[in-house]
């Protein structure tokens, strides 16, 4: 089994800041790509950010030069640094991790967290 728990989502004003945090555990051999996505109501689920195992970064246009991504491969876990906060960023955030259990048998596969609440309002 792996699980990926999210934290740091919450209540923000404009301009303000959060960081968010996406932690993998259990049988886990090899990641790849982690990411972060975000689903706003009545939208459909979209891209923020994503990083490779080797730390190369792609950004939604959105978001480019206010959120920074990055990992902690000795902790399993991505991190989202959120910046310059928008009232249209208001979305559940959801991080991805594609991974591969063990080393024979398993493919990679995506797993998905459960969301957290990001809420930019005055």
């Amino acid at each position: 089994q792996v699980q990926l728990v999210e934290s740091g989502g919450g209540l923000v004003q404009p301009g303000g800041s959060l960081r968010l945090s996406c932690a993998a555990s259990g049988i886990i051999f090899s990641i790849n790509d982690m990411g972060w996505y975000r689903q706003a109501p009545g939208q459909q689920r979209e891209l923020v950010a994503i990083i490779s195992n080797s730390g190369i970064t792609n950004y939604a246009d959105s978001v480019k030069g206010r959120f920074t991504i990055s990992r902690d491969n000795m902790k399993n876990t991505v991190y989202l640094q959120m910046d310059s906060l928008k009232p249209e960023d208001t979305a559940v955030y959801y991080c991805n991790v594609n991974l591969k259990q063990y080393r024979w048998g398993s493919p990679f596969r995506d797993y998905w967290g459960q969301g957290t609440q990001v809420t930019v309002s005055s």
